[in-house]
C-alpha cells in the first residue's frame, strides 16, 4: 500500500534529509511539487506548536494528509536559546551563516558548552493530529567545523562522536540525528 504524505517545508536540506529515512511504499511529496512556494506561518512559542500550525496551514490548503516539523537548538549557557527562534536567531531574513556566528559570538566565553538539538514533528493523518520528537545531546564547538549539512550542524558535535554534524555525510548523520530519531517515530507509526 501506498502512501502520500506532504512535507509542509519550503526548506530542501530538510526534504533531503527525511527522504532515505523513509521506507518504499511511503511517498514525500514536497510543496515545489505542488507549486506552492509561499511562507508558511510560525508564530508558536514551542517546537510543538509552530510544528503543527505549519502542518494545520497545509492540510487545510490541500485537504491532503501531511507534516511539518520544527527544529531548534537548545543550548545550556543561553537559557535554552536560541530554541524556537533557532532559524531567525540573528533576525528576520538572516542566514544560517548569520545564526551561527551570533551563537558562537554569544558562547565566547562560556564554559559550559551543553546543548541538544529538538525535533518535534505534527502529522495530521485522516484529519487526526499526532506528535513525534526527536533529541540529540551534543556540545556547541568553538568554531566551525565542517561544510556539509545545514543550519548550526557546523558547531554542534553530538555526544560520543568525534565529529560535528556538517562533518559527518548524511548517511551517518542520519543514523544519529534529532530529526531521524522523529522521524523513525514517524515511520513506526505510519507502518
Amino acid at each position: 500500500m501506498k502512501t502520500e504524505l506532504i512535507f509542509a517545508t519550503n526548506n530542501i536540506h530538510k526534504i533531503d534529509e527525511i527522504k532515505p529515512l523513509l521506507p518504499i511504499g511511503i511517498n514525500i511529496i514536497s510543496l515545489d511539487q505542488l507549486l506552492f512556494f509561499e511562507d508558511i506561518p510560525e508564530t508558536g512559542n514551542t517546537l510543538k506548536e509552530n510544528a503543527l500550525q505549519k502542518a494545520r496551514f497545509i492540510y487545510n490548503k490541500f485537504e491532503r494528509n501531511c507534516f511539518a516539523d520544527d527544529t531548534g537548538l537548545e543550548i545550556d549557557a543561553l537559557s535554552g536559546r536560541p530554541g524556537v527562534y533557532s532559524a531567525r536567531y540573528a533576525g528576520e531574513h538572516c542566514s544560517f551563516v548569520d545564526n551561527v556566528n551570533k551563537v558562537l559570538e554569544e558562547m565566547k566565553y562560556e564554559n559550559n558548552r551543553k546543548a541538544r538539538f529538538r525535533t518535534v514533528i505534527a502529522l495530521i493523518y485522516n484529519d487526526i493530529e499526532y506528535f513525534f520528537e526527536g533529541v540529540v545531546e551534543g556540545e556547541i564547538l568553538l568554531d566551525y567545523a565542517g561544510v556539509v549539512g545545514f543550519g548550526y550542524d557546523p558547531i554542534f558535535k553530538p555526544v560520543n562522536q568525534l565529529y560535528s554534524f556538517a562533518e559527518m555525510p548524511l548517511v551517518e548523520k542520519n543514523k544519529i540525528s534529532h530529526r531521524s530519531i522523529a522521524a523513525q517515530k514517524l515511520v513506526d507509526f505510519l507502518k
